[in-house]
């Protein structure tokens, strides 16, 4: 976490609430709870941003993705149910460098959803009624639309769907931009400080660290990702939260090419061009998560699976011929966390009082927009807009207790 000091002294034995996680959305969390004058200890395993918020490619993509496009209409219309957030979040980001002071490379140029087909474009034109619907600006251009607005786009590509909005961050900023806000705010925050237990302990939650140290908080935030689930289970709850292997890959530094977040109506794919001239490149190609025994290692990253750079390459070449001459610098992976119907979790854990929990979905994207509502629930303050969609409450007969 360069740049980011941990709070002086030591770590508290008490405090009105902890949060578990030190990636986008933790240090957001933190940072809110902290301008309001909560006392807050934000905690992490590792590093701060070390784990997906640091990893991925730092997208904003209001649209919706093709993986909430390829399994049908219905799967699509239970992820259009999360586009208030998407509103709500297009608006954070826009003013979010002003709010912390710094800068943290958002560019919201325009997005592309492109389709190589007339069926992809028949998909495109349900996925924008939907947004519409919602109150997203986006529309369909034709080829003649497309090569006038994005020139450097291969001859293959018949339609795309625009998103004036859409754009990129800095996910190496984005997040320790907030810590530090809240370190100013008096927020204390400790790295390499992984839980080992979480139960309720009377009217406050008992939290054990790796190192043996124990603190007793009102509430307790699970901002973690991929580690999310598990620390439910310590806390005797269940939530469908799965870890999820994905690939990326950045080219070298080229002059100016891409000028847009690209995406894809029938192929996973995100493309888009740094401030630097590097092509980061990916969409939701699989990587192999470890195994140790019978359980899913988190502490080691996925395996690089072959085919899905192959195909993350060809998709990027077919959609973007010129990408084809830019030599390729590093492949990494990383894990990200998935909902088991697409939506996010966001507000109390159900049957486990003062546990709270945000997760799933477009989580770096959305990171400004949970944090928000979370803060909000934690401090007594009525909800924006709708929230029942996002319940955790939905996932209460998972747990018997």
């Amino acid at each position: 976490m360069t740049g980011v000091p941990s709070a002086v002294g030591r770590r508290p034995e008490r405090i009105a609430t902890l949060v578990v996680g030190g990636g986008l959305l933790g240090c957001a969390v933190s940072y809110l709870l902290a301008a309001a004058g909560t006392e807050v200890l934000l905690v992490d395993k590792g590093q701060l941003n070390a784990q997906a918020s640091g990893q991925n490619a730092g997208s904003l993509h209001f649209q919706l993705e093709y993986r909430m496009l390829e399994n049908g209409a219905l799967a699509a219309r239970k992820a259009a149910e999360a586009m208030p957030l998407h509103l709500h979040a297009l608006r954070a980001w826009s003013r979010l460098e002003a709010e912390l002071g710094a800068d943290l490379g958002v560019r919201q140029q325009g997005g592309l959803m492109v389709a190589e087909s007339a069926e992809q474009v028949r998909r495109l034109g349900r996925k924008i009624a939907l947004e519409q619907a919602a109150g997203l600006q986006t529309e369909l251009l034709d080829r003649s639309a497309v090569r006038a607005r994005a020139p450097y786009l291969g001859a293959a590509v018949v339609a795309a769907a625009f998103c004036p909005a859409e754009g990129k961050a800095d996910p190496r900023r984005c997040a320790l931009a907030y810590a530090r806000a809240a370190l100013r705010l008096g927020a204390q925050v400790h790295a390499r400080t992984g839980v080992q237990a979480l139960c309720r302990n009377g009217r406050r939650w008992r939290v054990v660290f790796d190192d043996g140290g124990v603190c007793h908080a009102e509430q307790v935030v699970l901002a973690a990702g991929a580690w999310t689930g598990r620390l439910a289970q310590m806390a005797g709850s269940v939530l469908p939260v799965f870890p999820v292997g994905l690939t990326m890959a950045v080219t070298a530094p080229a002059a100016p090419l891409v000028t847009h977040l690209v995406q894809h109506a029938g192929r996973r794919l995100s493309l888009k061009q740094t401030p630097e001239g590097n092509v980061l490149i990916g969409g939701g190609w699989p990587a192999a998560l470890r195994q140790t025994g019978a359980w899913v290692d988190l502490d080691r990253r996925p395996q690089l699976l072959l085919p899905s750079l192959s195909g993350n390459m060809a998709a990027a070449v077919a959609v973007v011929p010129a990408v084809a001459q830019l030599p390729v610098l590093r492949v990494w992976t990383g894990t990200t966390a998935l909902v088991a119907d697409q939506l996010p979790l966001l507000g109390a854990v159900p049957k486990a009082a003062g546990l709270f929990v945000a997760t799933g979905g477009s989580a770096f994207t959305l990171a400004p927009t949970y944090a928000r509502i979370l803060a909000d629930k934690l401090l007594g303050k009525p909800a924006a807009f709708d929230l029942r969609a996002y319940d955790p409450g939905r996932f209460a007969s998972l747990t018997l207790a």
